[in-house]
């Protein structure tokens, strides 16, 4: 049997949930799958435009329902023109984020939006992933990680470790909502040990 062929990787930033998704995706391309590895926001030529407005610039640039349009709209087009293709054509698809981290950067934590969020992900998107893997870990730890990156996506970072203690509370939250969909992954150990869990995880569900 194939193992779960949508599958995204959530978490706070700096948590290595990228690092995880890409181990993934190697691993199950040495096993003779058929992989695409993409992002969020981007992954697509328009979201990756999007991309570039969400991440840099001044914490306050935008508004909480702002970035909600923003991310949305990042999002369709990454499942027009990237997801669903990839998935037609039989791949697999590991993505670094997707619906959750709205549903937790806009829709619990910045105001009470998480109605908001549900509404647009039903009219606009309309599908989940098969499996979510929500890399937990240190919010402390996560946020000088993260920082020390340099990578010049650091808007969200910016906000602080207190934003980055409620992040993780509403991820949490949302997997024990979604537990038949979002399995939680201990991040606080080596790469290695974490990948060996996701994969089992990821195997069990096959």
């Amino acid at each position: 049997m194939q193992p779960a062929r949508f599958i995204s990787f959530e978490g706070i930033d700096g948590s290595g949930k990228s690092t995880q998704a890409r181990l993934l995706a190697d691993r199950l391309s040495r096993d003779g799958h058929a992989v695409l590895l993409t992002r969020e926001p981007g992954g697509s030529a328009g979201a990756e435009e999007i991309r570039n407005l969400l991440l840099t610039g001044d914490t306050g640039r935008w508004s909480a329902e702002t970035e909600i349009l923003l991310f949305t709209a990042a999002r369709r087009d990454h499942l027009e023109k990237t997801i669903e293709p990839a998935l037609a054509a039989g791949k697999m698809v590991i993505t670094d984020r997707f619906a959750d981290s709205t549903r937790v950067y806009q829709g619990a934590t910045r105001g009470d939006l998480r109605a908001t969020v549900d509404r647009l992900h039903q009219l606009m998107i309309g599908r989940e992933p098969d499996l979510t893997v929500l890399i937990d870990m240190d919010p402390a730890t996560a946020l000088r990680r993260g920082l020390a990156r340099r990578s010049g996506e650091d808007r969200f970072e910016d906000m602080g470790l207190g934003f980055q203690e409620t992040l993780r509370h509403g991820f949490l939250a949302l997997a024990h909502e979604a537990r038949e969909r979002v399995v939680v992954i201990d991040g606080n150990r080596s790469p290695d040990e974490v990948a060996a869990e996701v994969a089992a995880q990821v195997q069990a569900r096959a």
